[in-house]
Formats: structure tokens, sequence, C-alpha cells
């Protein structure tokens, strides 16, 4: 796993992801039914290991798509300048 996002990033996500664990165990004390504070939760966790770790599996996804999208343009191009070399 190679690292795609920044330290300062990094840095902002285990913040982040810190603070939406304190809130949502906060609120999950008061309301232990409510099931959207564990969701909150885990999406804080989430923020957190990939803080840790410097890997966001979305921006790696979207990276990949990037790539491949530039990838069939420049071979339409290709294609096109061989059937119509003007």
């Amino acid at each position: 796993m190679k690292p795609n996002i920044g330290m300062i990033n990094a840095l902002v996500r285990i913040t982040l992801g810190f603070t939406m664990l304190a809130w949502s165990t906060a609120k999950m004390v008061k309301r232990p039914w409510r099931e959207s504070f564990l969701i909150v939760a885990l999406l804080g966790g989430m923020k957190v290991a990939e803080g840790i770790t410097r890997y966001c599996p979305l921006t790696a996804l979207f990276k990949e798509y990037t790539e491949r999208n530039q990838q069939n343009e420049d071979d339409e191009a290709k294609f096109l300048s061989v059937i119509n070399p003007t």
C-alpha cells in the first residue's frame, strides 16, 4: 500500500476522525438505540485509519479512473489520426 495523500491531509483526517468519534460516542451514551451515531463512529474511525496509513481508497480509485480515461482518450486520438491524417 503506497501512501497517496500528503502529510497535512493525513493530519486533518486524523483530527476530524477523532472529532467525529468523540461526538458520536458522546451521543451514543445518551441515545444508544440510534444507529446513525454508530455509522458516524465507523466513518470517523475510517478517517483516523486513513490518516495514520496515509492511504485513501477513494483517492486511489479516482486516480485509477482518470488514468484509464486519459489512456482511452489517447488511444482514440491515435486511432482517429490514422483514419484522418490531416
